[in-house]
């Protein structure tokens, strides 16, 4: 909808300025009713706003220069091609012949770009010569780059022409090492990404998978073909119809999402934050479902978009290298079997008809590749007969015994099993395989918790597994290691890996879902029903020990007893505890840190114990306590002066509940400390490294008073320190025993020196204070926080065996938190014990054991009605 004529009125008038900044308004709001309503579809409003575009930029262009000027307006980058997004840039090239006149040209440039500026165009442009434009392009691919997609606007056209023919691969970047460098740049550009399509956060434009890969296919294509269009690569032969009806609908639905994030945001940044991911959601035309949010179901088209996307672009990819690189000089084959042959490194079958005549060929072709370790990866044409044939795997295939036989085969490989998976998700061919598997293809979860797809953290949990078989990466994890080397199959634990989240989006616990698909595959693919019961209860219990772990006091015997009845036998634990520590690794590998993965190795070598123990021999409690006791003593006998009246004294200050929960050398350290020093240094602030603990422990010791935990945490958290653990201890002389482990917001812990003095003279200083200091913390919400919805719920157990009243609080992450919930505790006169801190992304799901003041469990509801009451009270709204 150009209005040629209301333009050509504009540009006759005295001064275009207001009459081109009143059509542009119009036009903009035009533009944003018409792609609401879908009207017109998108790619035609990217092609008529770059058409809009043209038409004011040749008018202003003749407003300022005559025909013979000696100089052109030429369009480069995106709207070169004749693209032009809402905020996209307005690259321009200014060509001029030379240095003759440049101040009149100058002159009149000025002019043209403030009109232009003016009206409310932005602009970016350069001022060059041919000379230039040769010197910056054979040292810049990003100008010869530019150069190729320039498009003559207005003004000397043989200069235009002779700048082409300057910049031509006959005399610069031949086609052969354009394709190398463009190649090298998309390789860095999506290590840049993690080389993931499925990031929290996508660059529609420079995520795998996105427009840019597009981009760089037409690039090349152009330099080396000399194409104008994506459709002469059919003609060329590197596309079929269908394929190129595939890049177009991708490219279209990356342009309707980019468009709509345009107009959204009023700038141009293509990254689909969680700021924008919801409301672009709704004005897309996207529902919740039963199961799914609107914004999973849009985020799951873009993840699914891009997902096919990078296959074209790898197999394009993959036809250059083999015309430009290669120029068709393929070396001869080598048989591997009748089915497949190798040439140049590069895996191809036999004749176009192999998967025709073998459909279980599919699946023996990623065999191959990880039993010749020498295979640089698939030819295009082969990659293309695979994606043309996986309707081939049907419910017959999937039945057949050599497909299973070689599915397990794959899974029971010494070295590239992740490799084989991984392609098996990008060509399509283990969604065939698992019918189950395709549901969660691009499946995400709208949380900052689980930062990759569902499909893809399914792949990362196995790689996770499969690096602690590797000797370069054992070192990272070695525990885990030595007993990954110990399991008697390994398969058994990649299919629980495989299928622990398969039934996610469907509605019910995905973990027992998962089970009864997990079980049904294994008695398919002929695993004894031993095995196929210990894949389908690890699906079953996958999150078991990672939420006892964070949810319950592992220092209580009780909690391991109970724990170890549910494993039954140290193979499962083993088994089980491989699983989580790789499932929880690969589910956010930014969160995860040394106080996790010390977490999880202490409740496994807890449980451990009680399983060699035996179930039936439980150890007691004053038992125990004993162990511990005997053992301190012995070691500060051993270490130190200080007498045993001095030491028992102190112990009989102490709760039962403190010997339970702390090691003996804790127990040593702790006593050594509180004895060595004297009353007047009080209160004592003290911190060490805890390599086994995988934090920074702050231990306070001084006189006891109703706050000290939400003064303490304050501080913490005014130190921008996070806490993942506190045990509190008032003793019976009137002192409170606190300790603390924090790490730093990067999970590492805290550094010694200056910021270990920074830490202890803020607490001794704010602890020493009288009276009632205000308790606030300043630092801000996160701004990815501010975009989920987290209710608040408190839960209250009692703990069965225990002296305590365990409160689960979940709610929404953010600065002051824990500050605040202390404040309740003073509020409604209750004691906090023990508090366990879990971080799930914008989500806490902590755990506090608490007592009444006398240190008994809370069992008046009054009182835990107001505890619930002061604690929502002060959680955002």
């Amino acid at each position: 909808m150009i209005d040629r004529s209301a333009l050509n009125e504009a540009f006759d008038c005295g001064s275009p300025i207001q009459p081109c900044k009143t059509y542009l308004k119009h036009y903009g709001e035009s533009l944003k009713e018409r792609f609401a309503t879908g009207s017109i579809p998108t790619d035609q409003l990217v092609t008529e706003r770059a058409e809009l575009i043209d038409e004011i930029l040749k008018r202003a262009w003749h407003h300022h220069f005559s025909d013979d000027a000696g100089a052109a307006l030429v369009a480069v980058g995106g709207y070169g091609r004749g693209e032009l997004h809402p905020m996209s840039d307005i690259d321009l090239l200014i060509l001029f012949k030379g240095e003759e006149n440049f101040d009149v040209f100058k002159t009149n440039l000025e002019q043209l770009l403030t009109l232009l500026w003016d009206i409310g165009l932005q602009v970016g442009h350069s001022v060059r010569t041919i000379d230039d434009c040769v010197r910056e392009a054979a040292q810049d691919i990003t100008v010869i780059t530019n150069l190729i997609e320039s498009r003559h606007l207005a003004g000397s056209r043989p200069l235009f022409e002779a700048m082409l023919e300057a910049t031509d691969p006959d005399r610069m970047w031949s086609s052969h090492v354009f394709f190398e460098a463009k190649w090298q740049e998309q390789i860095q550009r999506h290590a840049k990404h993690d080389d993931s399509i499925s990031n929290l956060e996508p660059n529609i434009k420079e995520s795998p998978g996105g427009l840019r890969d597009i981009q760089t296919i037409v690039w090349v294509a152009k330099r080396h073909f000399r194409i104008s269009d994506l459709h002469d690569l059919v003609r060329h032969g590197f596309l079929t119809e269908v394929e190129y009806k595939t890049l177009i609908e991708g490219q279209n639905h990356l342009w309707r999402v980019r468009f709509a994030l345009h107009l959204l945001t009023g700038r141009h940044d293509d990254r689909l934050l969680f700021d924008h991911q919801r409301t672009l959601a709704s004005q897309l035309g996207y529902d919740n479902d039963y199961a799914n949010l609107a914004v999973e179901c849009f985020m799951r088209d873009y993840y699914r978009t891009v997902m096919e996307l990078s296959r074209l672009n790898e197999m394009l990819l993959q036809h250059f290298q083999e015309k430009i690189l290669l120029q068709d000089q393929l070396g001869e084959p080598t048989e591997i079997n009748r089915r497949f042959q190798s040439r140049s490194d590069f895996l191809e079958v036999t004749h176009d008809r192999v998967f025709e005549q073998s459909p279980t060929a599919l699946l023996e072709l990623f065999l191959i590749l990880q039993e010749n370790q020498s295979l640089k990866g698939v030819r295009a044409s082969t990659i293309r007969l695979i994606r043309n044939h996986t309707y081939l795997i049907d419910e017959k295939f999937r039945q057949d015994t050599r497909a299973q036989n070689l599915f397990m085969g794959i899974l029971r490989q010494p070295i590239g099993i992740t490799r084989a998976l991984r392609r098996m998700n990008i060509y399509g061919v283990l969604a065939a395989y698992i019918p189950a598997f395709e549901d969660i293809v691009g499946r995400m979860q709208y949380d900052l918790f689980h930062v990759y797809t569902v499909d893809e953290h399914t792949l990362m949990v196995i790689r996770n597994l499969r690096r602690l078989t590797v000797d370069i990466y054992a070192q990272e994890s070695p525990f885990c290691a030595q007993l990954m080397n110990a399991l008697p199959k390994e398969e058994l634990i990649y299919l629980a890996a495989l299928f622990h989240d398969i039934a996610k989006g469907r509605g019910g616990n995905h973990s027992e879902l998962g089970a009864i698909d997990a079980y049904a595959f294994c008695r398919q693919h002929h695993l004894s029903e031993y095995d196929s019961h210990l894949v389908s209860w690890l699906v079953s219990n996958h999150l078991l020990m990672s939420m006892t772990a964070q949810r319950k006091d592992i220092t209580d015997p009780e909690v391991v007893q109970a724990f170890a009845a549910q494993m039954g036998d140290a193979s499962r634990l083993s088994y089980l505890y491989l699983l989580t520590f790789a499932d929880s690794r690969a589910t956010n590998p930014g969160a995860w840190n040394s106080w996790k993965d010390s977490l999880l190795r202490d409740l496994y070598i807890a449980t451990r114990r009680a399983l060699l123990r035996g179930l039936e021999n439980p150890l007691a409690q004053e038992d125990l306590i004993k162990e511990k006791q005997d053992a301190a003593m012995w070691n500060l006998q051993q270490s130190t002066d200080l007498r045993t009246e001095a030491i028992l004294g102190l112990w009989s200050t102490f709760n039962h509940e403190y010997f339970l929960t702390h090691s003996p050398n804790a127990i040593q350290r702790h006593t050594e400390s509180i004895l060595a020093t004297p009353a007047y240094e009080l209160p004592l602030i003290k911190m060490r490294q805890t390599a086994k603990r995988g934090g920074t422990e702050v231990l306070f010791y001084g006189i006891d008073r109703d706050n000290i935990f939400a003064v303490i945490t304050t501080l913490l958290d005014q130190l921008a320190l996070s806490i993942v653990n506190a045990r509190v201890m008032s003793t019976s002389a009137g002192f409170s025993l606190n300790s603390f482990l924090v790490l730093e917001q990067d999970g590492s812990p805290v550094e010694q020196g200056q910021r270990w003095d920074e830490v202890t003279g803020t607490l001794r200083g704010g602890l020493v204070q009288d009276g009632d200091q205000p308790l606030k913390v300043s630092r801000s919400l996160p701004r990815r926080h501010k975009h989920f919805d987290t209710a608040t719920n408190i839960y209250f157990t009692q703990e069965p065996n225990s002296q305590r009243t365990a409160m689960r609080l979940v709610t929404l992450d953010r600065p002051g938190l824990l500050s605040d919930v202390g404040q309740a505790f003073a509020s409604c006169q209750i004691r906090l014990q023990h508090a366990k801190i879990t971080t799930l992304g914008a989500e806490v799901e902590d755990i506090f054991f608490i007592t009444d003041r006398k240190n008994n469990p809370i069992l008046d509801e009054t009182q835990l009605e107001c505890l619930k009451q002061a604690v929502t009270e002060r959680m955002p709204e």
